[in-house]
């Protein structure tokens, strides 16, 4: 063993996870999205999003994107999420 490996065996503390019952973490702001996008304000712009999606999806040869519709539905849901995402977190 080298020096190096000595070193740190002999003064870091080594951290052993708690064996016991693990609950299976949650991620809220994922939580969080999927309330936001269930609301109304927000639902109707994924309604939008997914208008323009069949119908650029329809055509074979389009320069359309949908690019407005998505950030426009994106920024719906964070914004809502923002409003309580920090006062769940630990």
């Amino acid at each position: 063993m080298s020096n190096v490996q000595n070193f740190f065996k002999r003064y870091l503390p080594v951290v052993k996870a708690d064996e016991g019952e693990e609950e299976e973490l949650v991620d809220p702001q994922k939580v969080l999205r999927e309330e936001c996008s269930q609301e109304a304000k927000c639902a109707s712009f994924q309604e939008k999003l997914n208008t323009c999606n069949d119908r650029v999806n329809s055509r074979s040869n389009t320069e359309e994107t949908c690019l407005e519709e998505i950030i426009d539905y994106v920024q719906c849901v964070d914004h809502c999420v923002a409003k309580t995402l920090f006062s769940k977190l630990k």
